[in-house]
C-alpha cells in the first residue's frame, strides 16, 4: 500500500497556517506554528463524519473594516480632499464587496470513532463541497479494499455432501416425538 500524501486544502490563520493531506489510508493535518509542525492523523476507516458549517460571526469581516474605510474616506473627502476620500472610501466598498463575493467562512468537526476534534479544514463554505468529495471518494474506496480483503475466502477443503435421500427413505422416517405431558 502506497502511502503517497495529496495536498486537498490549506488554511491560513494568524497562528499558522494549517495544511490538509489525503493518502489511501489516511487524512494527516499539518499545523504549523512558528518553526514547529504539529501533525494529527485521522484512519479513514475510523472516520465517521465530517461537518462543515458557515461561522456564526462571518459578516462582521466585511461589515466591521467595511463601514470603518468608508466612514474615513468620508471624512478625508471632507477634511482633506475628494481624492484621498474616494480611495479610502472606495477600497472598503472593495473590502465588502469581496468579502461578501466569497461567501462565508467556515468551520469542521471531524468525528472519528473515538473523538471529535474542531480543526478548520477549508476557509470558505462554497470550497468544502470539493474537499469533502475528495476525502468520500478516498474513503469509499478504503472501506471497499477493506471488506474485499476480508471478504475473500480462503481456499479449504470441504467436506463431501451426505447423498441425497430416497422418497422410500423419507416416506419411512420417524416423526419427531411430540410431549406427551
Amino acid at each position: 500500500m502506497s502511502n503517497i500524501f495529496r495536498k486537498i486544502s490549506r488554511i491560513g490563520r494568524l497562528s499558522g497556517p494549517t495544511k490538509w493531506y489525503l493518502s489511501e489510508d489516511c487524512l494527516l493535518a499539518a499545523k504549523q506554528m512558528m518553526y514547529s509542525v504539529e501533525y494529527r492523523r485521522f484512519y479513514l476507516r475510523d472516520l465517521e463524519s465530517i461537518v462543515v458549517w458557515p461561522s456564526r460571526t462571518w459578516l462582521l469581516r466585511p461589515i466591521i473594516p467595511g463601514v470603518f474605510l468608508i466612514g474615513l474616506g468620508s471624512l478625508l473627502w471632507h477634511w482633506v480632499n475628494f481624492t484621498a476620500g474616494a480611495i479610502v472610501g472606495g477600497t472598503g466598498l472593495a473590502w465588502m464587496t469581496l468579502e461578501l463575493a466569497l461567501g462565508p467562512t467556515a468551520e469542521s468537526r471531524i468525528r472519528t470513532m473515538g473523538t471529535a476534534v474542531d480543526l478548520p479544514l477549508v476557509k470558505r463554505t462554497r470550497r468544502a463541497g470539493k474537499v469533502l468529495a475528495k476525502i468520500d471518494a478516498a474513503v469509499r474506496t478504503n472501506r471497499v479494499s477493506v471488506v474485499e480483503r476480508t471478504t475473500t475466502p480462503a481456499v479449504s477443503p470441504q467436506p463431501a455432501e451426505p447423498a441425497a435421500q430416497s422418497s422410500s427413505e423419507t416416506a419411512s422416517a420417524p416423526s419427531p416425538i411430540e410431549d406427551l405431558t
